[in-house]
């Protein structure tokens, strides 16, 4: 008989028996109660679950206990890499604690963001971590009023009340920032995506701006549009070619508000052959080829990983408390500063013996 077929066939009672053990303490140790059996008792469900295949039908212990241990994520962009590291600290999150994750991928479109919320409430999630896409919808307004906890990420959504966790955003600025004037460049541009969208973009753009009013450096900000198509690019690299070769002599350096951006203006840079460091970059969140870029390209690092277990710690709260409608509660992160040849402007040679040339 093959492994499939004994998988299939196994059930708990059998898997009891395996392990002399009774039929509830297999119940405890697949519920999320482990801690009430001896690490002995533990042990030997583990190995009797592991040699007969057993496979517990999740959908239907949820619909018998009231529970479906399912939790679902909303995710605004699936390919930006700031969302695939959370999402892997949320399923880290999700399994040690005995739950499954569902992810929805919206594309930034609220029209699939509605049609993924009525989904994952059609199989009974017991919690959201939401990327939202834009305003609240009537689904999650829905969601929220029927009890299901909330978890907002990165975004939040006006007065629509619910758990945040994400990045202190102003603080993110003042860093970029402070390090920039700290290695003495004085003309910053800032370069994001639209911010009308994320929260979060609108308060890096609004800290940008009361940075650069309090007079110690000269700001620009370049916002890129989404709809530009061919002339993205190109647009881009003459804003930039621009910037860099203004008149102002002060150091010159870029801004950039996330991932996305950093990448975009690494590829404009280097098709104008600019070299880094005379003119400054800093981006906003750590990826993998910024190490390898050039001299490297300074970053704030999220903690991406702490962000995502936030996220899932929050929602189990949630689950625990009565009434559920606690306050909200909001949790921010601070960004590492990772800084590189990118934002180390060269040094001037001295003439030799002290006379000029």
């Amino acid at each position: 008989m093959s492994d499939s077929k004994n998988a299939a066939r196994s059930t708990i009672l059998e898997v009891a028996r395996d392990a002399g053990v009774s039929k509830t303490s297999v119940s405890r140790y697949l519920g999320g109660e482990r801690e009430r059996l001896s690490a002995t008792l533990q042990g030997r469900i583990g190995q009797s679950i592991a040699r007969l295949g057993y496979r517990p039908n999740q959908m239907a212990r949820g619909l018998k206990g009231g529970r479906s241990r399912l939790l679902g994520m909303v995710v605004a962009d699936i390919r930006n890499p700031f969302s695939v590291d959370v999402l892997h600290g949320v399923e880290q999150a999700c399994r040690e604690r005995g739950f499954s994750l569902l992810v929805c991928n919206t594309d930034n479109d609220p029209a699939q963001e509605r049609e993924h919320l009525a989904l994952l409430a059609a199989y009974r999630v017991e919690g959201l971590v939401v990327n939202a896409a834009g305003r609240p919808s009537d689904e999650l307004v829905a969601l929220a009023e029927q009890g299901t906890p909330l978890v907002l990420l990165d975004r939040t959504l006006g007065a629509f009340e619910a758990d945040v966790v994400g990045l202190d955003n102003a603080r993110v600025i003042d860093t970029a920032v402070d390090h920039l004037l700290e290695r003495g460049y004085r003309h910053l541009l800032y370069v994001s995506e639209p911010p009308e969208a994320a929260s979060s973009r609108q308060a890096r753009l609004l800290r940008f701006h009361e940075r650069r009013a309090q007079g110690d450096f000269d700001g620009e900000v370049y916002v890129q549009d989404p709809h530009a198509g061919e002339t993205r690019e190109a647009t881009l690299r003459k804003t930039l070619a621009t910037f860099v070769n203004g008149a102002d002599e002060r150091p010159r350096a870029l801004l950039c508000a996330n991932g996305n951006v950093t990448l975009a203006v690494a590829h404009a840079l280097r098709a104008l052959d600019v070299t880094l460091g005379e003119t400054g970059l800093l981006g906003i969140d750590e990826l993998d080829w910024c190490a390898l870029a050039g001299p490297g390209i300074t970053t704030l690092a999220q903690p991406t990983e702490a962000i995502g277990r936030a996220a899932v710690d929050s929602l189990l709260r949630r689950l625990d408390e009565n009434p559920r409608h606690a306050p909200s509660r909001r949790t921010d992160f601070v960004a590492r500063l990772i800084p590189r040849g990118s934002t180390q402007r060269p040094r001037r040679r001295e003439p030799a013996d002290g006379c000029s040339r």
